[in-house]
């Protein structure tokens, strides 16, 4: 299975307070502190000098700048407790629930880290209760469940974000269960897995941005662990990721599929069988991708045309999966493989 790509952000195993938090939410209230919100239900407030914080600025800095939004800065990084018996009890319950899914995937539970926009409100309620999902509220673009974003797509959470009285936006950093994932077209109202095999959704199995984690593992399968506070001009929803000139560590796919566009066309195509293996090892079981893997091996070999393997690959994916995969990876429709 394809890795993901994983932010710089350290996590503690053992990052658990002895200092309990109060389990009411208070965020309603104007406080002359605008973090007093979040102390009052048990987070605290990272030091600017910390790695964590550091990274997570660095991080959303970068993504900002990439999208010409200069005037963004990190003001405050809160990381959640596990304070409260509940809140320590989900904690616990993740770690179960990557065992067990790391059983069912062959030894990898795809951990990746996911982020979730809102308003102050909304953080805090999470925080507090967990995540909740209806359908009349969160269809989604693709499928019916709770979107996080991608750690590549941190602007698009950013973007999602609402402004809190006193001109602050805030956003949660999640640790995310992903499992063997699955590709939700994009209108879906699929609101569950489509067999066991699968655990979680996509709306594109390459440079995904946003995952899909459905209802029924919403608070089993992410972990709300860091706030982000920023502050970032009142336009910041209106404004749309640039195409270019766009760092690798924010955007590597894209950054990758650009340079295989330069190339000379042999070498070109197989990168593009390339992202198209790695696609399908998403959602296809081992065996076809053994047989998958050897024709791609063929025809980098010069012992099948490119029109033989798009049949065998057909055959072996069908054609349905296929052609998601070659739009997904952004090729012509006509020629995907030269």
């Amino acid at each position: 299975m394809a890795q993901l790509s994983q932010p710089s952000i350290i996590f503690d195993d053992d990052e658990k307070s002895h200092s309990s938090g109060s389990d009411r939410s208070e965020s309603d209230s104007v406080f002359s502190d605008p973090f007093e919100v979040f102390t009052r239900i048990g987070l605290l407030k990272t030091q600017e000098n910390d790695p964590r914080y550091v990274n997570i600025k660095k991080q959303l800095a970068a993504a900002m700048q990439s999208s010409g939004v200069l005037n963004a800065s990190v003001v405050a990084v809160h990381r959640n407790l596990f304070s409260c018996w509940t809140r320590h009890a989900t904690w616990q319950s993740s770690r179960i629930i990557e065992k067990v899914v790391a059983e069912k995937c062959g030894g990898n539970a795809n951990v990746g880290w996911g982020w979730y926009g809102g308003s102050r409100d909304l953080i805090c309620r999470t925080v507090l209760h967990g995540f909740f999902c209806r359908r009349s509220d969160h269809p989604g673009p693709s499928g019916i469940g709770v979107h996080l974003f991608s750690n590549d797509h941190s602007f698009d959470c950013a973007r999602s974000s609402d402004p809190d009285e006193n001109g602050l936006r805030h956003i949660l950093i999640c640790r995310v269960i992903l499992g063997k994932r699955e590709l939700v077209p994009f209108g879906s109202k699929q609101s569950s897995p489509s067999s066991r095999e699968f655990d979680s959704g996509v709306e594109s199995l390459v440079n995904t941005k946003r995952f899909i984690i459905w209802s029924s593992d919403m608070n089993s399968h992410i972990l709300p662990l860091f706030v982000v506070s920023f502050r970032a001009p009142a336009n910041l929803r209106g404004k749309k990721l640039r195409k270019l000139n766009i760092p690798r560590s924010i955007q590597p796919s894209a950054a990758a599929a650009a340079a295989a566009v330069r190339q000379p066309a042999r070498r070109s195509a197989t990168l593009t069988v390339t992202n198209i293996i790695n696609a399908l090892a998403e959602v296809l079981p081992a065996p076809i991708m053994v047989l998958l893997k050897k024709s791609a091996t063929d025809f980098r070999a010069k012992r099948i045309t490119s029109a033989q393997l798009i049949r065998r690959m057909g055959t072996l994916a069908g054609k349905e999966l296929l052609a998601s995969v070659v739009k997904s990876c952004k090729r012509s429709e006509s020629n995907p493989i030269h």
